[in-house]
């Protein structure tokens, strides 16, 4: 998360992240554009990926970490009859094999990689082990044991065969990785396999339909820009919505919990005060309390000392 000079400007950008660029330069190209004090994202892409990356500035950064676990979806492209050292194309070749499989064959070799499978985690990814990333280690020649992760591949659809090269769509669980399941897949088929390209199509309920490239937010100026950023509660708009009457909503903005009868809701909760978003509370057993609540300034929750 970065916390640097900038206002306090609160809001989401679906970002269409470009190839070659890393996810914290992404954030902080964008977080420059819009002039923004505080912003982080709701997970990674690696620089050879593109496709969705949620920003998140100001408050809506409060509400970000709760999509980290997220169902994922992605359109991937991988080689055949090639291994590399890291299991995409930014890696070193290891094993060349010749391809000999058909189409049919590359269906069938997919059927088994569907459903709650194992991954063994790749020494180059950014997991850590004795705080240090995994790439650090093979970066240095260094093997370091990990534990096998149960993962679920809710869809795997084989779009296209063209010879050597495979494109595939992947609906899957958080913790997957995809250039693991392109070599599971080229292991499969006798030929080996790495990812050549990856593109994220959505994370959870959000789509790259809304998205945009940091070329498309560039021109204008500053106004414009941040007039394309998507309201906080966008991030929790699965959960049910609550109108406060201003007594509660005071109550509610002074952290207390309040007693709340005839409310037909139950677990968490969307708050709103005259139409404006005040964060997220919990209702149970006749009593709402606040979990995680927007700065009062930004929320426009009547004044504490009302």
């Amino acid at each position: 998360m970065s916390s640097r000079r900038g206002e306090p400007i609160d809001g989401v950008l679906l970002l269409d992240k470009d190839t070659g660029m890393s996810s914290n330069a992404a954030l902080q190209t964008a977080r420059r554009l819009l002039g923004a004090r505080k912003a982080g994202h709701t997970g990674t892409l690696d620089p050879l990926a593109s496709g969705l990356l949620p920003l998140c500035f100001g408050e809506a950064t409060k509400f970000s970490a709760r999509w980290l676990d997220a169902d994922k979806e992605y359109r991937a492209e991988l080689r055949l009859g090639v291994t590399t050292t890291t299991g995409d194309a930014e890696g070193e070749v290891v094993a060349e094999s010749p391809v000999n499989c058909s189409a049919a064959d590359v269906h069938a070799a997919a059927v088994p990689l569907r459903g709650e499978i194992e991954q063994l985690p790749p020494m180059y990814s950014a997991l850590k082990y004795r705080g240090r990333p995994l790439y650090e280690y093979a970066r240095a020649g260094q093997e370091i044991a990990r534990e096998p992760r149960r993962v679920t591949i809710y869809e795997l659809e084989i779009e296209a065969v063209e010879g050597a090269f495979v494109r595939m769509r992947v609906r899957c669980s958080k913790g997957t990785y995809v250039r693991t399941l392109a070599e599971a897949l080229g292991g499969a088929l006798g030929c080996g396999a790495h990812l050549t390209a990856l593109r994220r199509l959505a994370i959870g309920p959000f789509g790259l339909e809304r998205a945009l490239t940091l070329a498309q937010l560039e021109p204008g100026d500053l106004q414009t820009r941040r007039a394309q950023l998507l309201p906080a509660d966008l991030l929790v708009a699965d959960f049910p919505r609550i109108d406060l009457e201003p007594e509660v909503a005071r109550r509610i903005a002074l952290g207390q919990r309040v007693p709340l009868a005839g409310c037909a809701l139950a677990g968490s909760l969307r708050l709103y005060w005259q139409d404006r978003f005040m964060g997220l509370g919990h209702y149970d057993g006749g009593v709402l309390e606040p979990l995680r609540l927007v700065a009062q300034a930004e929320s426009g929750a009547p004044a504490v000392n009302a």
